[in-house]
């Protein structure tokens, strides 16, 4: 039973499920439930854990997402929330995780004492000292290492189901409807508090984030914390209601108000509920003292409290952090000397309602920031459910204590301003006179001073709309690709000397114009008209110079002109037309170039979005890793979010199976729900006709001079007649569909 070797790590139900399950089912259940039936009646009761409930069920709607989206390591709450918000919030909340984390170890031990006391019919005095005594022992476990003590919860495990079995076979033999008739409110004289009561009973549900504690030890985060985490949450939701029901139907609300030991008066096996009330508060003793030292060493590893880098260093192959074991050992010891069970359980409420609060709200921040690479594999999440999860935190809190709540936002916010301060940059602040201005320009320093990674890449799109006629379709399909990310901007190109008065006047015109078609088709960009003399000067100096500080164009997107738009119009546009497709490339832009007649766009608008498909052809290289980015951005609009993608590689005979297992692999890497079908064509138009029922297609191409041709080779022209709309694309520079630490700069 020694430590684990390098590379073992813990399951769903070793890691996750179990130890968030024991701290569910822990000393609130076995002393306090009665407690908080008798005093409250039926109805509130469950009202309570309908609360409790919904607060834990959209908190792990947003855990979700948040481990389903990115690498989790060590950390758990902070290194999710540190990874979202910044360090500064992910730093302030951190401290606070670890100390509810801590005191949390003292509050189980505490109720060990507690029921140890009550069971040998002991004064207090002695349920403190056992209560010292189990938290040597419990240091000792966790001084070992994960291993050791989570093979420890596989046995508390039997023993908590076998109470709870107990409990219920006595609760079947004892029921009695009338008295759950009389029990639904309650009969007291005295008016009881429900908030109060609520700050009693929430620690019985805070147990669910145990998992995320041990994310540095779990074998695959992404799968075993949502699913480990729900499962927990589930089933302790079911039993917490059926146990209270029995309660109530077993023992007046008197007797379960003042006898802390109701549940082993109600079991037919009493000493079976002493069993499980030890075991229950010793495992979740134990998941606390193994969450919050690996809490505070991914602080210390962090390096934002220099005061703390003593806690980052681990102890054997599984990293164990051992310093960080000491100091929950010492503040698990002053908690239990300076509190009792229902006041150290007001305190532990009020720490974690921050944290989930926090962790809702860091959630909601990443989903409506519309980044692409906020891609989580989590179906279930919607940010509004993280919106909701913050403001019922903070809603709880104030109904607790409000002094107490709003000296936790203080506290919170002086940690904050800390390492604001201190961990990143300073910024001089100014008044509020100008407060939407300030945000964009502290953004716009904020990302300047950040280093950056082809991850975050978000495309900034300009589109030049030269060709009035077909300007909607240009601007529709560079607001679907955009997927509600980056910054699109409608360039109109004016010929002329931009000083005269006459080309001012139609320059604005032309913006005006601009304004009113974004307007009218309810789309998401902004207006630019700019005049040149030479409009292949005027375009290259846009295309170098348009944005604001790190803020830079890094798509362009333009219509296709064949053969008959050449003949047709000013040599000049002709030229400028080619040369920005070269200056473009040369420029590192990312260059799309749409075909779209108006007979493939009428029969576009009239499919029905559930029967829409893109069809996004693969080709191995970075172009397409771009189109199939943009499929996935497409999928975020309301006219494409029940449409499907189809990623077609052609293939050699003989490679199918390869290619496809392949591409299989890369998109669930990426995040990205997709079919794939491999075409076995080595060259030649032919293959594209199976994309000729597609609603949409996504074409890599590559630049040749001046030229656009496909990735197999050859000219793009003859492809028009059998495809419907088609928006080429060629990648000019750099970007990342997956997350990889190892090498930041790699494109996947």
């Amino acid at each position: 039973m020694g430590m684990r070797k390098s590379g073992a790590k813990l399951g769903t139900f070793g890691g996750v499920f179990t130890p968030s399950l024991l701290t569910i089912l822990g000393i609130i259940l076995f002393r306090r439930l009665g407690f908080v039936v008798g005093s409250s009646g039926l109805l509130q009761a469950l009202f309570m854990l309908s609360l409790a409930s919904a607060i834990s069920i959209l908190t792990s709607i947003s855990l979700s997402a948040l481990a389903t989206n990115r690498k989790i390591k060590g950390g758990g709450d902070y290194y999710i929330i540190s990874r979202t918000l910044g360090v500064e919030f992910g730093g302030a909340l951190g401290l606070i995780i670890f100390l509810a984390q801590a005191i949390s170890v003292g509050f189980y031990v505490v109720g060990f004492g507690e029921a140890t006391a009550s069971i040998l019919s002991a004064p207090p005095l002695v349920g403190k000292l056992t209560a010292i005594v189990v938290s040597f022992a419990l240091f000792f476990l966790a001084y070992r290492g994960a291993d050791l003590a989570t093979r420890f919860q596989f046995v508390i495990m039997g023993i908590l189901v076998s109470a709870i079995i107990s409990f219920f076979f006595g609760a079947s033999s004892l029921w009695s409807q009338n008295l759950l008739n009389a029990s639904w409110s309650s009969n007291s004289s005295q008016e009881v508090n429900f908030w109060i009561i609520f700050a009693i009973f929430f620690p019985a549900v805070t147990g669910f984030t145990q998992g995320v504690s041990m994310s540095g030890d779990l074998k695959d985060p992404a799968r075993s914390l949502p699913l480990g985490t729900f499962l927990a949450v589930g089933l302790s939701t079911i039993v917490y209601i059926a146990a209270m029901v029995a309660m109530a139907g077993s023992l007046p609300l008197d007797t379960l108000t003042n006898d802390y030991d109701s549940m082993r008066s109600i079991a037919v096996t009493p000493w079976l509920i002493d069993a499980g009330v030890l075991s229950a508060t010793l495992s979740s003793a134990l998941s606390s003292f193994l969450g919050a030292p690996r809490i505070l060493q991914a602080l210390a590893k962090d390096g934002l409290f220099t005061s703390l880098n003593v806690f980052s260093a681990g102890h054997g192959s599984s990293n164990n952090p051992r310093r960080a074991v000491i100091l929950t050992a010492v503040i698990a010891l002053t908690t239990i000397t300076l509190g009792d069970l229902n006041t150290i359980a007001t305190l532990v409420s009020m720490c974690f309602l921050v944290s989930y609060g926090l962790l809702n709200y860091a959630t909601y921040v990443e989903a409506v920031g519309a980044s692409p690479s906020f891609r989580p594999r989590f179906r279930f999440f919607h940010a509004k459910a993280s919106l909701a999860g913050t403001g019922l935190c903070g809603f709880v809190m104030l109904m607790l204590d409000p002094w107490a709540g709003l000296s936790a936002i203080g506290i919170l916010t002086l940690l904050y301003q800390y390492l604001h301060w201190t961990a990143v940059p300073a910024k001089w602040r100014d008044s509020r006179g100008a407060y939407r201005f300030k945000r964009v320009k502290d953004g716009l320093r904020e990302i300047s001073e950040q280093p950056q990674n082809p991850l975050d890449w978000q495309p900034h799109i300009l589109v030049f709309t030269e060709t009035p006629a077909r300007r909607e379709r240009l601007l529709r399909v560079s607001d679907w690709i955009a997927g509600g990310s980056g910054i699109t901007t409608a360039v109109q190109l004016i010929e002329g000397d931009g000083t005269l008065p006459s080309v001012q006047a139609t320059c604005r015109t032309a913006r005006n114009q601009l304004a009113t078609d974004i307007d009218k088709h309810g789309l998401e960009a902004y207006p630019l008209a700019v005049a040149a003399s030479d409009l292949r000067v005027g375009a290259t100096t846009l295309l170098q110079s348009w944005g604001v500080g790190p803020v830079n164009a890094n798509t362009v997107v333009l219509n296709w002109r064949d053969s008959k738009d050449q003949e047709n119009e000013n040599p000049n546009l002709s030229r400028w037309y080619a040369l920005l497709l070269q200056r473009a490339a040369r420029l590192e832009q990312h260059v799309i170039v749409l075909d779209a007649e108006e007979k493939e766009w009428t029969e576009l608008q009239e499919t029905a979005l559930h029967k829409r498909r893109i069809d996004v052809w693969w080709f191995e290289n970075d172009s397409s890793r771009l189109a199939l980015l943009f499929a996935y951005l497409m999928t975020r609009c309301d006219e494409w979010d029940e449409a499907s993608i189809q990623v077609l590689a052609p293939s050699q005979p003989g490679l199918e199976s390869k290619v496809k297992n392949n591409l299989h692999h890369r998109l669930e890497e990426r995040r990205i729900d997709a079919t794939v079908q491999v075409v076995n064509s080595s060259d030649g138009n032919d293959m594209y006709d199976i994309s000729s029922d597609a609603s949409f297609v996504l074409l890599p191409t590559n630049l040749d001079g001046m030229q656009v041709v496909h990735s197999t080779g050859g000219s793009v022209d003859t492809l028009f007649q059998k495809l419907p709309v088609v928006a080429m694309v060629t990648a000019c520079g750099d970007f990342n569909l997956q997350e990889d630490h190892s090498t930041p700069n790699s494109k996947n």
